[in-house]
């Protein structure tokens, strides 16, 4: 069973993601949807809870460095 905390970021980062998406499709950024995509998706395959965290915060980097 995973722990709280790890729940708590799937989710964090599964809102992240789509609300990205949403905003790249609107505005047809294919960086953003991408990006939006691997926000939603990471969480299944990582397992470790600093991993977890460490790769959303890059993933949230990388779209400020992205920004339009």
């Amino acid at each position: 069973m995973p722990s709280p905390a790890e729940l708590f970021a799937s989710l964090l980062f599964g809102l992240i993601g789509m609300a990205v998406f949403g905003y790249g499709k609107k505005t047809a950024n294919i960086p953003h949807v991408m990006i939006g995509l691997c926000l939603m998706g990471f969480p299944y395959f990582v397992s470790s809870v600093w991993l977890l965290y460490a790769i959303g915060i890059g993933l949230c980097v990388a779209v400020y460095w992205w920004r339009d």
